[in-house]
């Protein structure tokens, strides 16, 4: 049998991580379910599920497309572009605001 460098200890810690990381994004979709059903006005309903969405994408990106062990240069890299994404978005909310739309999020 041919050694691959993996101890069987390794493997079982990486299947953990992702069983925990895992039971986690399952948790957080229970909770959106149950904060879609309170009732909530539009802008905190907004902001919490937004806040529940952006929390499970962190954990898909960091474990499941490995960020959490990569290089600094990249998890800089990707978080110019969250930063580039959330700029653009902000512009184009007061853009839209300026040009008489209705108001965003109810201010």
């Amino acid at each position: 049998m041919s050694d691959t460098g993996h101890s069987i200890e390794e493997i079982k810690k990486h299947v953990r991580v992702y069983m925990f990381v895992f039971a986690s994004l399952a948790v957080l979709t229970v909770v959106t379910v149950v904060v879609g059903y309170l009732e909530l006005p539009f802008a905190p309903a907004l902001i919490v599920a937004l806040l529940i969405a952006t929390v499970k994408a962190g954990l898909v990106a960091a474990y499941f497309m490995h960020l959490v062990s990569e290089e600094q240069i990249v998890r800089w890299l990707v978080w110019l572009s969250l930063g580039l994404l959330l700029a653009m978005f902000l512009i184009l909310s007061v853009y839209y605001v300026d040009q008489g739309g209705t108001e965003i999020f109810g201010f």
